[in-house]
This record gives structure tokens, C-alpha cells and sequence, in this order.
């Protein structure tokens, strides 16, 4: 396993749609490996394959909820089907979410408090999770990551205003940056 370096926004294969993984091969499986020590060390609950650069339709995920239940796997070639958004306002707190790909910086989002991932796993197996809750949130944003789109994205004002600050503040935006986890230490 080796440590991947994680692209921050600008750089292009976070701004386009993914491509299909066709194999599941011992390349395959080192990636997500590569993965997950990536995501553990960074550290992260999720990562989509754009995240470290590669142009697959990926990510794994790893949490643990309020009841120490562990939630770990890998989603290959996912599809997401969601509930009508929440109506209200916004908790600044509740809602809060941040990326790896804009490290250091956090702003509240509404999501889905339901997200139903299908995809395949390792095995080549489909499978299917009804999420609620924070695990639902994970499975869209790392969703989102392989349709190109980041959290940042999304975010409604003022937070769109502070984030698009943010990141002209620390120079991103553009292609060529990324953070080494383990070795960069990254703050907002």
C-alpha cells in the first residue's frame, strides 16, 4: 500500500464525470487499498478515485456511527437515488461538511437525510445500502466527486461567497495542487 497524494480543487478530474471501472483486477484492488490508507491517514470518512487523481468510478468509505457500528466498503460504479432535500434553514453546525479536496475549509450544506447507493464491490457483487443520517450524507458527497462536482459547488450564500474567497485566498482553483497526507500538514 502507498499513499496517495490528493488533488485539490482546479485540478481537472475533479470537474468531470468519472469513468466506468470495466475491470476488477489486482490493479483494481491495490488502488483501493492505496485508498483506503489514503482516507485513513488524511483523515477522511470517505474518497472518491478523482480525489487521488484517477479518472474511475470509485470510492470507499469508512465510518463509524453513534452506536460503534463500523460502515466500510467500496463502491464501484455507483448509482444514488435520494429523498426531496429537508426544508428549512440551514444549521450551521448540523450541516457542516468539508472535503479533502479543499482541505481546511468547512461550510454547512443541506443534504438528503436518505440516500439509496447501489454499486459493486470487490467481489464484483451489486449491492445495494438505504443510508440515513450522516452515512447518507458520505455516499453524497462521494458521490457527487464522480460526477465532478464538489461540495463547494453547492454551497448557497453567503457560504458559496466565503468558500470561492477561501479558495483565491490560498491560491487553488487552478490545476497542479495537491497535499500529500502524512507529510503536508494543510489548514484553512
Amino acid at each position: 500500500m502507498r499513499i496517495r497524494d490528493i488533488v485539490i480543487t482546479g485540478e481537472p478530474v475533479l470537474h468531470r464525470r468519472a469513468k466506468p471501472v470495466v475491470h476488477i483486477d489486482d490493479h483494481l484492488r491495490e488502488l483501493v487499498e492505496d485508498m483506503f490508507g489514503t482516507m485513513e491517514l488524511a483523515p477522511g470518512v470517505g474518497l472518491a478515485a478523482p480525489q487521488i487523481g484517477v479518472d474511475l468510478a470509485l470510492f470507499v468509505y469508512d465510518w463509524v456511527d453513534d452506536d460503534d457500528i463500523q460502515h466500510r466498503g467500496v463502491a464501484i460504479n455507483p448509482t444514488l437515488l435520494l429523498d426531496p432535500l429537508p426544508i428549512g434553514e440551514l444549521d450551521d453546525e448540523d450541516e457542516l461538511e468539508g472535503c479533502l479536496s479543499v482541505p481546511g475549509e468547512r461550510f454547512p450544506l443541506r443534504r438528503s437525510d436518505r440516500a439509496i447507493l447501489t454499486a459493486t464491490n470487490l467481489d464484483g457483487n451489486e449491492y445495494t445500502i438505504d443510508a440515513t443520517g450522516w452515512l447518507a450524507r458520505i455516499f453524497q458527497h462521494e458521490y457527487d466527486h464522480l460526477l465532478g462536482i464538489l461540495y463547494t459547488d453547492r454551497l448557497v450564500e453567503p457560504h458559496a461567497s466565503d468558500c470561492r474567497e477561501a479558495i483565491s485566498r490560498d491560491g487553488w482553483g487552478v490545476p497542479g495542487y495537491s497535499w500529500l497526507p502524512g507529510r503536508d500538514h494543510l489548514e484553512g
